[in-house]
């Protein structure tokens, strides 16, 4: 971790914002534009001078549209969102042209990458690959069709995301029929006039309506109402998504969109991404079986005969049998998880382990009141040192806002010139947690770590999470491991009489997780083969085609009237690639296997790993860097053994 020398970047304060966000949108790619001229008349015998400048333009579009990607989705005013997505809408209107600038390709193409250092030539080699994956080499009509697809892609996703934030739905019942739900969640819902109690399906009600609620009819309609969010708009904006990646990668010369994204993946081929799912799905059968007859057996104690358990029961039964066969309460658990001192927990545990302090910034301007800033250094550093990266935590509901769990980059990090900053943007219960969302909570945080860390590169095509887009999830995952070892629970996770978490209660909780972990995975393919098959195929009735994958490879069956699919957020941003959360993991199990479970702060493999996985960014592929920490190539073996494992 070299030395920064540059600052953070001044925020506007939330009621400038406006007219920050157009200036610098303005301004910046005016830069580029001016940089892209330069190179058109460069001297390709000056090899580094062609790379600098061309890094000098990347980080010019790339500042824009982390801006306005962020602000399109977290900003509380709506014509700031309104701008901030135009500005993005810009920002991928130039980075298209500039990707079919034949002068451009030709001086790329005339450098000698002989006298270039390994980074150096990675670089040239990627913005070639990249040229040529843009369309670059054909025909001027089949160009222009190009750029109109993906600017209109861009539009699309927009759309996908805007309908899904916005679509915040209802259930409304009398408030004894909320029997069962925390009381802190009572307390924050009182009853209106004619004693009736309206839940939203934003996650702070939607997940404990779903797993707490007694009355059947209670949890059958939030789910519904869950599953139906971004229907009928996003119907009809998948399908042209879809159509529109189809198009693009048949111009292109690949036979659909799987196999064009799949190029540049770990996975390197499209037809791969089925196998992937299929050899899952095959390794999670019998332990998905073997929860399912669990769960099967203790929702026919109340409803006799059943067959199968709807969706909408199967939080709320998951918990019974975590509280009756492994004795965890969740509403005990989240005693221990107040939001407050699980943040702190956080960033002590983080911190610890990849030797980083995290000095709050009270002062700074931020878009909303709720989002606090702090500055991330070196744990041994004084308190006027230089910090590595500013990081921004967003995390709790509110209106207009991003409605999962995601980083957003606001600056990539480059070496001496501009330091990382990243938003971590959730939406946790001010109060008490579910330790789901403090594993979400970790998850999150290491895309964060990875970002800082890596954002230290001097080419910014390599900086922070640059990696090929099936490891991103890795270091996250492997991260969730810290949320759920007892001697790190009990260093933060504390009831109101400042108790820490018991390590048997730690350990039944990890035995109930454990219990479905086979539904889990199966969950996960469901979603993954809907992500690649839509793509492929590109169905008429994208219900239809719902209804059959989750018949092939969910463990729940359909509920009738739903559309999951029109708020499945990723259909845009992972496009055909949701198996990426599974590669992920089978290597994250890998990664983990370096680190003594006795020991997991272990200064020695920590640094490790730090240094040769988080902060080499993307400067290296995946797999080498994987590699490079574990003294060997990755294997399926630990996540294997992890899944046959009975609880």
């Amino acid at each position: 971790m070299s030395a920064p020398t540059a600052s953070p970047v001044l925020l506007p304060a939330a009621e400038g914002a406006l007219g920050w966000v157009d200036d610098q949108s303005r301004d910046r790619l005016a830069v580029a534009r001016e940089l892209a001229d330069r190179l058109r008349g460069a001297d390709a015998g000056d090899p580094l001078g062609v790379l600098e400048t061309w890094n000098d333009l990347c980080i010019e579009l790339r500042r824009v549209a982390a801006v306005g990607s962020l602000f399109a989705n977290v900003h509380p005013d709506p014509a700031v969102r309104e701008h901030a997505e135009q500005a993005e809408v810009e920002a991928d209107r130039l980075g298209t042209e500039l990707s079919q600038d034949r002068a451009l390709f030709e001086v790329f193409s005339a450098v000698d990458p002989a006298g270039l250092d390994a980074d150096a030539r990675r670089l040239l080699e990627h913005t070639l690959r990249d040229f040529r994956r843009s369309g670059v080499d054909r025909d001027e009509a089949t160009r222009a069709r190009l750029a109109e697809i993906r600017e209109r892609l861009t539009a699309l996703d927009q759309e996908l995301s805007r309908h899904t934030r916005d679509d915040v739905r209802t259930i409304t019942f009398p408030a004894e029929r909320y029997a069962g739900l925390p009381q802190d969640w009572l307390d924050a819902h009182p009853a209106d006039e004619d004693g009736q109690v309206t839940a939203t399906t934003d996650y702070p009600d939607a997940v404990p309506v779903r797993m707490f609620a007694h009355d059947a009819e209670v949890r059958a309609a939030m789910n519904l109402a869950f599953l139906t969010r971004g229907w009928p708009q996003n119907d009809a904006v998948l399908k042209e998504m879809f159509a529109l990646r189809h198009e693009l990668a048949t111009l292109l010369g690949h036979a659909d969109w799987a196999a064009y994204d799949a190029e540049v993946k770990m996975i390197g081929s499209g037809p791969a991404i089925p196998e992937f799912i299929d050899r899952i799905a095959a390794a999670a059968e019998e332990p998905m079986q073997r929860d399912l007859a669990v769960l099967l057996e203790r929702y026919r104690r109340d409803v006799p005969g059943a067959e199968t358990i709807p969706s909408a029961d199967a939080s709320y039964y998951s918990e019974l049998v975590r509280r009756e066969r492994y004795d965890v309460d969740s509403q005990q658990v989240r005693t221990y998880f107040d939001f407050a001192t699980v943040r702190r927990g956080l960033l002590e545990v983080t911190g610890r382990l990849f030797g980083l302090r995290y000095d709050e910034v009270p002062d700074a301007p931020v878009w909303h009141e709720d989002v606090t800033t702090y500055d991330v250094r070196r744990a041994d550093d004084p308190a006027d040192a230089a910090p590595l990266g500013r990081i921004h935590l967003d995390l709790h509901p509110r209106d207009g806002k991003y409605k999962h769990a995601a980083q957003f980059d606001l600056v990539p990090g480059v070496a001496g010139r501009q330091l990382p900053e990243g938003v971590l943007v959730c939406n946790f219960a001010r109060g008490l947690m579910e330790h789901d969302h403090v594993v979400t909570l970790f998850h999150e945080f290491g895309h964060l770590v990875h970002h800082v860390l890596g954002g230290h590169q001097h080419w910014v095509a390599f900086s922070g999470v640059a990696t090929e887009w099936d490891f991103v999830e890795a270091p996250s995952q492997m991260l969730e491991e810290w949320a759920w070892d007892p001697e790190v629970l009990a260093s933060f996770a504390t009831n109101a009489a400042g108790e820490p978490i018991p390590r048997p209660l730690v350990e039944k909780m990890r035995a109930a997780d454990d219990y479905g972990k086979g539904i889990q995975a199966r969950v996960q393919m469901f979603y993954a083969a809907m992500s690649y098959w839509f793509h492929v195929e590109r169905p008429d009735d994208l219900t239809a085609r719902t209804r059959e994958l989750q018949a092939r490879y969910s463990p729940y069956p359909y509920v009738e009237g739903t559309h999951m699919f029109a708020s499945f957020g990723h259909l845009g941003g992972y496009s055909s690639a949701y198996y990426t959360y599974m590669w992920s993991l089978v290597i994250a199990k890998d990664l983990f296997s370096a680190f003594d479970e006795d020991d997991l702060f272990d200064p020695v493999v920590a640094g490790r790993y730090r240094d040769t996985v988080l902060a080499r960014g993307g400067s290296k592929d995946a797999a080498d860097l994987v590699a490079d920490f574990l003294g060997r190539p990755y294997t399926f073996d630990a996540y294997a053994a992890w899944l046959a494992r009975e609880a």
